[in-house]
């Protein structure tokens, strides 16, 4: 079956009733997370994993992936009427976003953003649609040695692009790859790291650690800076509405950002700061009006959130082909994934063809949905700012809490919960990034059992981990990355002697 006639009968799937219903409730608290400060898809999808136990595999993944492409379109309302970024992506969008509110231009600016991410959304799904299946039947040629060489990149990727530093960064992966191995192994059944605790011999619930460095942590570094001050909200003037001549400095912003940020979600780049960053350079470059970057230029709007919605789909092309999350939402994900014994990967499409069909028709459902939903509603967002600090992570809090008892209602989850939200308080305190602890946590044990396949296979030969030529390619974009930095930094330095 062609990949149109299979989309065709996703949609046929995706559009009953109960699946709307689902795919409109996901963009709704998608939206919200996205609004609210402090609040991440990441978290949303993580205390709603839970439903997994209740609702049919296709309902829930329809939700949560309607939750992820929300969080993108909801954090430019904060970006630009509060210049306090919802969630990472729209940290960009702040820089200008907030400047053309300032100048009573919020209505353009929101609807540039809304738009923008509308086009870089369909785009990017149905690219999509098609390049996800044909990775995954490359892959399935893909063997052990080489998926140990993929996963040590993406662990390199994400840790040596996030955050300030290279070290910070790899300590974040190595307290992720740490927590991976506690537990029984699942090979010999020798305990590791419980240090005689049998609550633990089951491992830690990564649904755990998920909530708890986000929202504990963020909870925490909130209270110890707190100043009852209240967010000071730009009001927006009129509709949400672009002029012509609006339109016309947009529509270039939106295919550029998008063709920056769907390929950078298919690479392990750490998340969708890096395509908004590289996307408001070119647009700053390329743009006829250079004076007003910086003072409120709709460019700095439309590229940055056609490349964050971009990425978000791009995102979705290594996990569902691959089973290899590049983002701490589609690390979740992928637990929502494994929580109904459903593996992503190669023969994800083969296997569970309606299923996966029916998700990416789900996509484009939501997208428009979002769309509908954003522009008119707008006023409605901008209310639930209002809404006390003290509350709102009270709130947090309680749930996240809930939550990790509820699991498996045990006082050793709780235990862990609240020393894993101190650990996300010391590292949002001190700006080691998040989500390399994620992705060490979930792929740190599949990357030990490919290990000792490839081991196994090869008879105790360490030589196969490099025996083949994409092994060989891996291995030397992963050195690539781990000195590429340093080497950058040294000639800065020797650059900035020389003046």
């Amino acid at each position: 079956m062609s990949s149109f006639n299979a989309l065709l009968e996703g949609f046929a799937s995706a559009l009953t009733l109960s699946n709307l219903m689902f795919g409109l409730l996901g963009t709704f608290l998608g939206t919200l997370v996205g609004v609210l400060p402090g609040i991440g898809p990441a978290l949303a999808i993580a205390l709603l994993l839970p439903i997994t136990y209740t609702v049919s595999p296709s309902s829930a993944l329809i939700m949560f992936a309607a939750i992820y492409y929300g969080a993108m379109y909801g954090g430019s309302t904060t970006s630009i009427l509060l210049n306090t970024p919802g969630e990472s992506g729209s940290v960009i969008t702040a820089l200008e976003g907030n400047k053309m509110a300032r100048n009573g231009r919020a209505g353009a600016a929101l609807a540039t953003a809304a738009i923008g991410s509308f086009v870089a959304g369909t785009i990017a799904t149905l690219i999509l649609a098609f390049t996800a299946p044909t990775i995954a039947d490359w892959a399935i040629q893909v063997g052990s040695a080489e998926y140990v060489a993929l996963m040590l990149v993406a662990f390199s990727t994400v840790s040596s692009l996030l955050g300030s530093s290279q070290i910070r960064g790899f300590i974040s992966l190595s307290v992720g790859l740490v927590l991976g191995l506690v537990g029984a192994d699942l090979q010999s059944g020798l305990s590791r790291l419980t240090f005689g605790n049998d609550a633990a011999l089951e491992g830690i619930e990564t649904v755990t650690v998920i909530v708890s460095i986000f929202a504990l942590g963020e909870a925490l570094y909130i209270a110890s800076r707190f100043r009852d001050t209240g967010w000071k909200i730009i009001p927006m003037k009129g509709r949400a509405l672009m002029s012509r001549n609006d339109l016309k400095r947009s529509w270039k912003p939106w295919l550029r950002g998008t063709a920056i940020g769907f390929p950078l979600g298919i690479i392990p780049a750490g998340g969708s700061e890096v395509p908004t960053f590289l996307s408001y350079s070119v647009e700053k470059s390329l743009s006829k009006n250079k004076d007003e970057f910086g003072k409120g230029a709709i460019e700095g709007v439309a590229g940055p959130e056609a490349a964050n919605n971009a990425n978000a789909a791009g995102a979705l092309v290594p996990l569902l082909a691959l089973g290899l999350p590049t983002s701490a939402t589609a690390a979740v994900i992928l637990v929502a994934f494994q929580t109904y014994q459903i593996q992503p990967g190669p023969l994800l499409f083969t296997t569970n063809p309606a299923l996966i069909w029916t998700l990416i028709a789900s996509l484009f459902i939501g997208n428009t949905l979002l769309l509908i939903l954003n522009l008119p509603l707008v006023r409605f967002w901008v209310q639930l700012l209002k809404i006390p600090r003290t509350y709102l992570f009270a709130g947090i809090v309680s749930f996240a809490m809930l939550g990790a008892y509820a699991l498996n209602t045990s006082t050793f989850d709780l235990s862990v919960a609240i020393a894993i939200g101190i650990v996300g308080f010391l590292f949002r305190r001190y700006g080691m990034p998040i989500t390399p602890l994620i992705l060490g946590l979930i792929l740190g044990p599949n990357l030990e059992l490919q290990f000792r396949r490839a081991l196994q296979i090869s008879a105790g030969d360490y030589g196969t981990l490099v025996a083949s030529p994409l092994s060989k390619i891996l291995y030397l974009t992963l050195f690539l990355v781990i000195i590429g930095p340093s080497i950058a930094k040294v000639r800065r330095k020797i650059k900035a002697k020389k003046q």
